[in-house]
């Protein structure tokens, strides 16, 4: 199919854009890698009258570390995630959930800006968002004003944005531990996960496990973030016991919707051996395995 006829707005900086999303309201839609929106409006799910096309908004593309935060511009592609040094250095979970993204044509015209505004509940970056704490810069032409990622994805493609507004950069806190894994599982390569792990954790001079952060995706109508797990670990040795342990409290954790295809308990099976999983890859790299 082709998409409902529109009118193409290519804007030079972010104040064009954002005087043409309020002046178009509802009727309008931005568009960067496409990916997403692109299938929709190609199968008339989207409709807009008007489309915004953000790639000439280069000031949206970067990646840096600024005052113990690592600072995304939301024009970033996943394949720069992937790659950037400061993302390797600072947060290569992050990274490495980027470079599971799709398929290599996918990770060179998608950003981190759309795949949040997307809010696909299954997509990898939305679930490092929520699980790191990060939080979203959104402007309008009133002002930018901050939301953690947590109450951004309110639910399946519903996110907190008005109106008028843009999503013009992510902001993850650092530290994090130095212990992570990403680990998904999809019936064909490049494809959504039916369930993904997204962990990071540190340990102190005894062995015990600090600090940890858990999040599981596409068990939900949005990426969560397990706090009750998170203390669960907490002062615990990071073995065998202790990750089946957490694992299994994990799976009884999350309320999957139920289907045909995919049902509760293989989906609670599917989280319970992927945290395992995420704590025995995490380790072993740090041992070099």
């Amino acid at each position: 199919m082709k998409p409902a006829p529109f009118t193409y707005h290519r804007p030079a900086n972010l104040a064009e854009a954002l005087a043409l999303l309020r002046a178009h309201g509802p009727a309008a839609k931005p568009i960067a890698g496409g990916q997403s929106l692109g299938p929709m409006l190609n199968m008339r799910l989207a409709r807009p009258s008007h489309l915004v096309d953000l790639n000439d908004l280069i000031e949206l593309d970067r990646v840096r570390v600024k005052e113990n935060m690592l600072e995304i511009g939301a024009l970033t592609r996943h394949h720069r995630l992937a790659n950037a040094p400061e993302v390797q250095r600072s947060l290569p979970l992050l990274g490495a959930a980027a470079a599971s993204i799709g398929h290599y044509a996918i990770r060179q015209r998608g950003t981190i800006g759309g795949s949040l505004a997307h809010a696909d509940p299954a997509a990898q970056l939305p679930l490092i968002a929520v699980t790191l704490g990060a939080t979203l810069v959104i402007s309008g032409t009133a002002g930018a004003r901050e939301v953690p990622a947590s109450a951004f994805l309110q639910s399946i493609m519903t996110v907190d944005l008005r109106d008028g507004e843009l999503i013009t950069a992510l902001r993850f806190p650092l530290p994090v531990g130095d212990l992570w894994a990403f680990e998904a599982f999809s019936r064909r390569h490049g494809d959504f996960a039916l369930v993904s792990v997204a962990l990071s954790f540190a340990r102190d001079a005894e062995g015990k496990i600090i600090a940890l952060r858990l999040g599981l995706g596409g068990v939900d109508t949005v990426p969560l973030r397990l706090p009750e797990i998170e203390a669960r670990a907490q002062g615990r040795p990071a073995d065998e016991n202790t990750i089946r342990d957490l694992a299994a409290a994990s799976a009884a954790a999350i309320a999957p919707e139920d289907s045909e295809q995919v049902p509760v308990v293989y989906r609670r099976e599917l989280a319970e051996t992927l945290v395992i999983r995420a704590f025995q890859s995490a380790l072993n790299r740090e041992k070099g395995a």
